[in-house]
């Protein structure tokens, strides 16, 4: 079984097979790949073999390194880490700092190893892994302030961090000794280098991909890819080690520039990145030997609580220091924070280069392990009970998101708000956002299909979105991304009466409703409410009738808005079921009043005592 294309070969395929039954048990993936990893490895089934590898491994490693990090570099977003940037310097810094001698210090007190060895550990571990970090702010939907600096403080860490543990390294294995000063002009040189090259080689590839045709339809995706590895590569190549710091600023840069292949980019190198994480944990962890992990004994527990529960809060506290940050933020942030695929890489790695150099570095790859181990348990177990015990998940399934800021959609929006739901609106027009905030409601001025603004609006938490333009086909598409993006309950989808080429079948194709409970005409509708010749009442249905759901009848007369139910109201659209002693908000046309009061009358309905 010592067949190393086979030990690839199976390693992918037991990567995804893990992560895919992680998603189905709702725990995090890198619990199942390590124990996969492990069971998988020469000490168990004997199937997975990484040594057979040979000195491909460390290549292979570095490639799917290069993918991780450019694909985190994409999803910082550079306005978000300016808002907190004090912060997040500070924990890369002074904070890392912190780590780094806690770290040595507790090694060598606690594991017994030479200094040498100490130092090692110590700087591998002030890393944080944004291969668990990213999937996992996803699924705690943790306020802005919190998950900002998390995923930041993953991403930047890892490269900063790889960069400081190689030079540690060459530090430790240099037979004359390299002065400390020596390693800190290596280590601020390779990192400015990295960062450049990456700067100019992400701005290039933003400005490919920013045009149409100019890189061939189709081929996007793999074109970016090659350009990682060559960018990863290039830069080891003038830099030692400064690859990975240049493929983080490249996702950075490209993440944050707007370019037509966007989503189907971040789609491909998000898939890409699961499959190589999922590879890289069973390679890594098989090549860790049980017994190396229980020789670690009662120091290796104490070594990894020391860690967790001192370390971690002062490496906070000191990096937190003049920050905006309250106490209960901190407290989560000194919680969460999980060790990744870069610190078992690196692990790896050390163990690699000290044996070639006589050292056994067996320990410290399991002690790091181990590390990664029970970081992640605690963060992925008990990070959502964490969060919600200190207040700071943001609510979901809460409030609405309406593409247009024009009359008619401030009009739902107020008597949404009224009834106490949450409304913001996006807006392209500065009068009709300026007309919005003036009568309360919360609006963002940006492009409604644009992901950045989405989030903004934090599509991911709402509700529900609807598209209220005068613009059939830009409702759709924005139902779509609200979709694709968010995942919200209801999607609603403003239709013309007469519309050609957006139908109502299309609409829920995709999923969506019909706002208003029938197809009309939003343009008429919102110059009606700015000419003044409409009124907002609120009627209450006395009986059951036939017509009770607006198809038919009401065309230019009324346009109902919200159904209030109890304590309830939402947005009335074609699929509401209206039932006796409900009450409904309408906007009624006071040209054809007199219509619109016996054709009412007519169905049951009668004016509630609060309209």
């Amino acid at each position: 079984m010592n067949n190393p294309a086979l030990t690839l070969a199976f390693a992918m395929a037991f990567g995804m097979i893990a992560q895919v039954l992680a998603r189905h048990l709702r725990i995090p993936g890198i619990v199942l790949l390590l124990g996969a990893g492990l069971l998988l490895g020469p000490d168990a089934l004997g199937i997975v073999h990484p040594s057979s590898l040979g000195d491909a491994l460390p290549f292979i490693v570095g490639f799917a390194v290069a993918v991780i990090l450019f694909e985190g570099g994409m999803n910082l977003r550079i306005n978000r880490i300016r808002r907190e940037g004090k912060t997040i310097r500070q924990l890369i810094t002074t904070g890392a700092l912190v780590t780094a001698l806690g770290g040595t210090v507790t090694a060598k007190i606690f594991l017994g190893w030479d200094w040498r060895i100490s130092l090692l550990f110590g700087v591998i571990v002030i890393v944080t892994g944004p291969t668990v970090i990213t999937p996992l702010l996803r699924r705690l939907k943790l306020r802005r302030s919190v998950s900002t600096v998390l995923e930041a403080e993953g991403v930047l860490l890892d490269a900063i961090g790889a960069v400081i543990a190689v030079v540690a390294l060459e530090i430790a294995l240099s037979p004359s000794g390299l002065s400390f000063l020596t390693g800190l002009f290596h280590i601020i040189t390779r990192l400015i280098v990295g960062s450049a090259i990456g700067a100019a080689g992400g701005f290039l590839l933003a400005f490919l991909l920013r045009f149409r045709n100019l890189v061939p339809e189709g081929l996007e995706n793999v074109f970016t890819l090659s350009l990682v590895f060559a960018l990863f590569q290039g830069a080891n190549s003038i830099s030692p080690e400064s690859g990975i710091v240049a493929v983080t600023a490249a996702g950075l840069v490209v993440g944050n520039m707007k370019t037509h292949v966007q989503r189907e980019l971040r789609e491909f190198e998000e898939q890409m990145t699961v499959l190589l994480i999922g590879m890289l944990f069973i390679l890594l962890a098989a090549d860790v030997r049980l017994i190396e992990v229980t020789e670690l004994g009662w120091g290796g527990i104490i070594t990894v609580t020391i860690l967790v529960c001192v370390l971690r809060p002062l490496n906070v506290y000191i990096g937190t220091m003049g920050s905006n940050l309250n106490i209960r933020q901190k407290a989560l942030l000194s919680w969460i924070a999980p060790r990744g695929i870069v610190a078992a890489a690196v692990a790896s790695l050390f163990a690699l280069e000290l044996g070639k150099h006589g050292v056994d570095g067996s320990q410290l790859r399991a002690m790091v392990f181990s590390l990664i181990a029970v970081t992640v348990l605690l963060s992925g177990l008990t990070g959502s009970l964490a969060a919600q015990f200190l207040g700071l998940k943001r609510p979901i399934n809460i409030g609405w998101v309406i593409l247009s800021a024009n009359n008619l959609s401030r009009s739902l929006a107020k008597v949404l708000i009224g009834s106490g739901e949450e409304v913001i609106c996006i807006d392209q027009n500065p009068k009709a956002c300026r007309l919005a905030e003036e009568e309360g409601i919360k609006v963002i001025y940006g492009n409604g299909l644009d992901e950045k603004t989405l989030l903004r609006a934090e599509i991911d938490t709402r509700l529900g979105a609807m598209g209220l333009s005068s613009n059939e086909e830009v409702n759709l598409l924005f139902g779509t991304k609200a979709k694709e993006i968010g995942k919200p309950s209801v999607i609603l989808v403003g239709l013309k009466s007469m519309a050609e080429g957006i139908t109502a079948e299309m609409v829920k194709e995709m999923g969506g409703r019909i706002p208003f409970g029938r197809q009309c005409d939003i343009e008429q509708w919102a110059g009606w409410i700015q000419r003044e010749i409409t009124s907002i009442c609120r009627y209450s249905l006395t009986s059951p009738a036939s017509n009770n759901n607006f198809q038919d009848g009401a065309e230019g007369l009324i346009l109902p808005l919200v159904l209030h139910r109890k304590s309830k109201s939402q947005p009335i659209d074609d699929t509401t079921e209206i039932k006796a002693g409900d009450e409904v908000t309408m906007i009624v046309n006071n040209q054809r009043e007199k219509e619109a009061r016996e054709w009412l009358s007519s169905q049951g309905w009668i004016l509630a005592e609060n309209g």
